[in-house]
């Protein structure tokens, strides 16, 4: 970071707060309070920010460090008293808040808080003075107020309710209309923000913010084209604004367009060369598009503009074929130790140092760092085991041999067009589809979410309905048109080419219900050892989704699972899935690539077997592997570990396949 005036830095980190960059406003707190801890504007606003994203326990004790330094400091008595108010700690927040009260000019948002807490130590008459005082002063306002304090509370109807009466009361309102806007987008009804969001823009459509949020919202709708035109008109209206053409950069990458997606990342750089995201951006897509150099030195600007941000690490990590430096592994190893940092940026460092540590060969210290970072991100993520074995049940039960056995000739949709490789998460699915990708006559695609986003929109509470029982009852136009429907969703993805490739791995869970809607898609089962597959999941940090892989026992189980829903599809879809094994692709690469090659009903090219050579976008882990010839490094690398993985092989061992004695 260049030596800026720390007012210059705090106003700096306010602008990107109201411009909706929480991340980017959150680490620069942080990196300025390494330089000088005691800077209490620093250490109040990094609180707040705290508070606003759910770290409520850092947030208080930074607060309380701001007001018992800075007594008069009104901002951050009134922010310290809201949070320990929304905690139920009532007791505690009202002198804070009384004291905010005394130190600033009448303020709506500050009476309304008041007034809540006088009402629940029992102070009715007190209470209903300040919300009298605080509806004088600012209608609106005191009801905005009350509505994010129910919302924090988790009392989501009743936010709901007085939102609703905000945005008929007040249309013009669009400071109000984005907070609320902000608060659906953190309850996931992106539908509602949307709505909001879209409306703000019509009515004052210089109000970059919005736009900004608008994009997001797009963007977690899976509508990445929307979202990429929604922020190219936000840059007719403001074309030098750094920040738009960093959220435009992750809409065009998303939307599977990296070239373009270079060009935005390199002009916000170029007009803000202090936004640590949009280096790393930046980073991501120069590394999809082969320029791993141009990637390496993107990450390593961010991590100067960001020494305590771990995403970046991984990032480096995550290239694979990448080597830490000793002086890498020493600073990641002191800011793993900084308990105070945020426990997403230690799961990154201790990933990144498992990397490290294997790549020196070092595998004790290798494991530690694995299970650290491992136990760290299970901590905070929900996984049920169960309801895995109930889903895939439920699968089984449905899309049984008397189903397919009742389905005539012409049911679903008759494109041949996907080519569909499933299985486990590091299982050579990368390498499969890049064989594929590599003949003149397929596209290759990556992970698409269509598929579960397809059957889980039959999903309907109101009716009653529910995938996958509801297979059954659906008539042939129906089951056709989600064929249709997903060859229209993932178009944008393709060329010109007839087939392409989707190789989102969970959609082994799914192949009964591709082979109902599309029957004559092709579908490959990608295997490789399970001690491989699963530990090579274990050692992986997921951008999203692959909750199972955080536990080793749950991994292992999560593996049998798999195994035995695939059994099932072999078994009432007999010849429908191709299993390629990973370590006999390795061992004898052109006749796997003929076997691969003729199931698709895809004549032979030599440029599947020189796949290496291919130039196209790879967004996976495996993304600079596959760029290399084929090699055997990666088979039986478990056996590096030793005694750490005895359980796991336990768990595995009756499903280990049969292999060459060389493998075995």
């Amino acid at each position: 970071m260049n030596e800026k005036s720390p007012r210059a830095v705090f106003e700096r980190a306010v602008s990107l707060l109201k411009g909706g960059a929480r991340q980017e406003a959150e680490s620069l707190c942080r990196d300025m309070l390494e330089r000088d801890p005691g800077d209490i504007n620093f250490v109040s606003l990094l609180g707040s920010i705290l508070a606003t994203r759910g770290a409520y326990e850092e947030a208080v004790d930074l607060l309380s460090r701001a007001v018992k330094a800075a007594p008069g400091h009104a901002k951050a008595r009134e922010d310290l008293g809201t949070l320990l108010l929304n905690l139920d700690r009532v007791e505690e927040a009202l002198p804070h808040l009384e004291r905010a009260q005394e130190l600033r000019p009448p303020h709506a948002p500050l009476k309304s808080k008041l007034s809540a807490a006088y009402q629940r130590l029992g102070r009715s008459d007190e209470a209903q003075r300040l919300r009298t005082e605080a509806a004088s002063l600012s209608p609106t306002q005191a009801k905005l107020d009350e509505a994010t304090r129910l919302f924090v509370k988790g009392q989501f109807r009743e936010s709901e309710k007085l939102a609703q009466e905000l945005v008929r009361e007040n249309p013009h309102d669009v400071n109000a209309a984005l907070l609320l806007a902000r608060l659906a987008m953190m309850a996931n009804c992106y539908e509602d923000a949307r709505e909001i969001l879209e409306r703000i823009v019509d009515k004052q459509p210089r109000f970059i913010a919005a736009w900004h949020d608008l994009g997001t919202v797009l963007k977690e709708c899976h509508e990445y084209e929307e979202a990429v035109a929604i922020l190219d008109k936000a840059l007719t209206l403001e074309p030098e604004n750094a920040l738009t053409h960093y959220y435009h950069g992750a809409a065009l990458a998303m939307a599977a367009r990296p070239a373009e997606a270079v060009e935005s990342y390199e002009k916000a750089v170029s007009i803000d060369p202090e936004l640590p995201g949009a280096h790393i951006g930046l980073g991501h897509v120069l590394k999809t598009v082969g320029d791993q150099e141009g990637g390496i030195a993107a990450y390593r600007r961010a991590i100067e503009l960001r020494p305590n941000f771990g995403e970046t690490y991984y990032s480096l990590a995550n290239l694979k074929t990448f080597r830490f430096t000793e002086q890498d592994v020493e600073a990641m190893s002191q800011r793993l130790a900084n308990e105070s940092l945020p426990v997403e940026c230690r799961v990154h460092f201790a990933f990144s140092l498992g990397k490290a540590f294997e790549d020196q060969k070092h595998y004790d210290r290798a494991f530690e760092h694995y299970a650290l970072a491992n136990q760290l991100h299970r901590d905070t993520i929900a996984y049920d085991p169960v309801q895995t074995g109930v889903a895939h049940e439920r699968m089984r039960e449905v899309f049984s041999a008397d189903y397919f056995a009742g389905r005539g000739a012409e049911s679903g949709c008759q494109s041949a067009d996907p080519i569909f490789i499933v299985g486990l998460p590091r299982s050579g699915s990368t390498l499969l589809e890049q064989i594929l990708a590599s003949h003149s006559l397929v596209d290759g695609t990556s992970e698409l979410p269509d598929i579960s986003m397809i059957a889980q929109g039959l999903t309907q509470p109101r009716s009653g309905q529910a995938f996958p029982r509801c297979m059954p009852d659906l008539s042939e136009d129906a089951v056709k048109g989600l064929g249709e429907q997903y060859l229209e969703q993932t178009r944008r993805h393709r060329a010109a080419a007839p087939f392409f490739t989707d190789k989102m791995p969970n959609n082994f869970a799914y192949v009964g219900f591709i082979k109902a809607i599309l029957p004559n898609a092709k579908i490959i089962d990608a295997r490789r050892h399970p001690m491989d597959s699963c530990f090579g999941c274990f050692k992986q940090h997921f951008a999203k989704g692959q909750t199972f892989t955080y536990d080793l026992f749950e991994l292992g189980e999560f593996y049998l699972e798999y195994c035995e829903l695939m059994d099932h599809w072999n078994a009432v879809l007999p010849g429908a899935v191709l299993h390629v094994q990973y370590e006999e692709v390795v061992a004898d690469l052109d006749t796997q690539v003929h076997r691969i090659l003729d199931f698709c009903g895809l004549p032979f090219e030599e440029s599947c077997v020189n796949f290496h050579e291919t130039e196209r976008a790879v967004r996976t882990a495996s993304s600079e592997q596959v760029r290399q010839p084929i090699y055997s490094g990666s088979v039986q690398t478990w056996r590096r570990y030793g005694e750490h993985l005895d359980g796991l092989r336990e768990i595995l061992e009756p499903v280990f396949p049969e292999l060459p004695a060389s493998q075995a």
